[in-house]
């Protein structure tokens, strides 16, 4: 089992761009870099070759609309949202997690049999990733 907590604004998985000229890029590959520079201090020695369970926490900074006002600004507001129900969708925060932890942490996304995940506010932005490589 792998522990990972990256302190940043959690990033989404951005879709492919063309341009004029008919090529293809990954406009998400920096963001991939950076997810992935910061995970390699907890990266096994060989990819995991069985199935993955993901566990993952995606922690998005409270808006300036969930604080107080005046000499208060500094406080959250009495009972702020827990639930983030905003955009990045959740869906593609997890593809650009799957996609930085391919060929270091599994061989493939294919591996990934089961995962839990959920995105809430937090008083700082932050991803808590948890990798268990599951027994046949």
């Amino acid at each position: 089992m792998i522990e990972i907590e990256i302190n940043s604004t959690p990033k989404s998985q951005q879709r492919h761009r063309h341009t004029k000229k008919g090529f293809v890029y990954d406009p998400s590959k920096l963001d991939k870099q950076d997810l992935l520079s910061q995970m390699l201090t907890k990266a096994p020695k060989t990819p995991y070759k069985k199935a993955i369970s993901l566990y993952i926490r995606f922690c998005m900074p409270y808006v300036k609309k969930h604080y107080r006002t005046g000499k208060f600004s500094k406080e959250l507001k009495q009972n702020p949202p827990i639930s983030h129900i905003y955009k990045p969708d959740i869906d593609n925060l997890l593809k650009l997690v799957m996609d930085a932890g391919n060929k270091v942490f599994w061989k493939d996304d294919s591996q990934i049999s089961r995962v839990q995940m959920e995105k809430i506010y937090d008083n700082s932005g932050s991803t808590i990733i948890t990798i268990v490589e599951e027994d046949d």
